[in-house]
């Protein structure tokens, strides 16, 4: 006799098969990653007719709300100190301490850009071939002669040889100091530093902290290399050299020339054009020369006399006690040439601060 196999147990006509591993959906909002339900009888897995559909709510039923996830406030732990430097505010807090940006910041970033720049380096650099090389190359030419056919009470120091490189050096000092403004100009660069510092003046007193302190170094190691060399191979054909003069010679040659290019700088902030702010501080150099040799076929021989006595070039010379007559003497061309860059900066933070980037 032949056991009767048990038949399987019918499922209820309302029931729905359920996906494997797949828990079943509360009532409400579907679970998370569930396909989206369809409609009865129509997808896969109905194995009966339709549930019979809900009622629908009354016009003055309530509908239930939807869950809304809340986010927990990044930040310290509830009852620690917040981070050094923050306050409480109840959402992100930086860890990284802030603090207000000064003045030394300024001059930080803007010496970490003056000495990444390749022009910085042609220029400086040719500004000491310049004041080393003719400076050597006068001297040897007047130790070749052996005689300055003057007597001893005539004979002036050696260290006047010096005066021919940094006469032809202030072109390349020109040029760095209108470069370090008016090319962030050209190539808006300008912009991003003016984001990071808004502070208008700041930037530019930075600028010419930085450029005048590189500058005057560079021109004191050049002036003092030149001025010991040049006494050592042509000082027996001279004067023997006070401390004034060589103080002179050396420190007060190269504040005058840092000043110069400060001029320049100031310039370019305010033209905002490197070649046309080159051209103005060539002119302002040069100009009065040319002038005053036009000026010696006519009458005007006082207008004449003032721009041959206020010009760069003379009272550069006066620190290697060469004039052209009497106008500025001893360190009076360092105070004229102070007032005439303290101006010029002056119109330079007015317009900077009044002009777009």
């Amino acid at each position: 006799m032949s056991t009767p196999q048990s038949q399987p147990t019918p499922a209820p006509a309302h029931s729905q098969t359920q996906p494997p591993n797949q828990p079943a959906p509360t009532q409400g909002l579907p679970a998370p990653g569930s396909p989206a339900p369809q409609a009865a009888g129509s997808g896969p897995g109905i194995t009966g007719p339709a549930p019979a559909a809900a009622a629908p709510a009354g016009p003055g039923a309530a509908v239930p709300a939807r869950p809304v996830p809340q986010r927990t406030p990044q930040g310290p732990p509830q009852g620690a100190a917040p981070w050094p430097g923050q306050a409480p505010l109840g959402g992100y807090v930086s860890p990284i301490p802030i603090r207000k940006a000064t003045l030394a910041d300024a001059v930080a970033a803007e010496w970490t850009k003056i000495r990444s720049i390749r022009s910085t380096v042609w220029t400086l650099g040719s500004m000491v071939l310049l004041i080393v090389g003719i400076g050597l190359l006068a001297a040897f030419v007047v130790s070749a002669t052996d005689s300055t056919g003057a007597t001893q009470t005539e004979r002036v120091p050696v260290l006047i040889l010096g005066i021919y490189g940094t006469m032809l050096s202030l072109i390349c000092v020109i040029t760095l100091g209108v470069l370090t403004m008016s090319s962030e100009y050209g190539t808006g660069l300008i912009r991003t530093t003016l984001t990071a510092c808004p502070d208008r003046a700041r930037v530019l007193t930075a600028k010419a902290i930085v450029f005048f302190l590189l500058t005057f170094v560079t021109t004191t190691v050049a002036t003092t290399l030149v001025a010991v060399a040049t006494e050592g191979i042509a000082g027996r054909l001279g004067a023997v050299p006070t401390a004034g003069q060589w103080l002179k010679a050396t420190v007060g040659v190269s504040v005058f020339m840092s000043l110069v290019g400060v001029l320049a700088l100031a310039v370019g902030a305010m033209l905002r054009h490197s070649a046309g702010a080159i051209a103005v501080m060539l002119a302002v150099v040069m100009m009065p020369l040319v002038l005053a040799m036009f000026l010696g076929v006519s009458d005007l021989t006082e207008l004449r006399s003032w721009l041959l006595l206020y010009s760069i070039p003379n009272q550069l010379g006066v620190f290697y006690d060469v004039s052209a007559g009497e106008g500025p003497s001893g360190w009076d061309p360092l105070w004229i040439m102070t007032l005439v860059t303290g101006a010029a900066l002056g119109g330079a933070y007015l317009s900077l601060a009044k002009r777009d980037a």
